[in-house]
C-alpha cells in the first residue's frame, strides 16, 4: 500500500507563513488563512505536522465530547 506523498494542510501552513511575512508577523492580520489551516486540521483530525503551529496562533477550542 502506497503512502500519501503530500502532507495534509501543507498549502495552508505555507499560506500562513507568506501572510505573516508580508504583515510583520502579526497573526491578527492573517486570521483568514489561519482559520483555513484550522479547518484543514479539523478535517484530518489534526493528523498533520503542520497543525502543531496552530497552538501559537489560535486559542485551543474545546472539542465536543461524543
Amino acid at each position: 500500500m502506497a503512502q500519501a506523498s503530500k502532507e495534509p494542510c501543507k498549502k495552508e501552513a505555507c499560506d500562513i507563513q507568506a501572510c505573516l511575512s508580508k504583515n510583520n508577523f502579526l497573526p491578527q492580520k492573517c486570521l483568514k488563512v489561519i482559520e483555513l489551516l484550522d479547518s484543514c486540521c479539523a478535517k484530518c483530525d489534526y493528523n498533520s505536522t503542520h497543525c502543531a503551529s496552530l497552538s501559537g496562533l489560535l486559542k485551543p477550542k474545546p472539542k465536543p465530547k461524543r
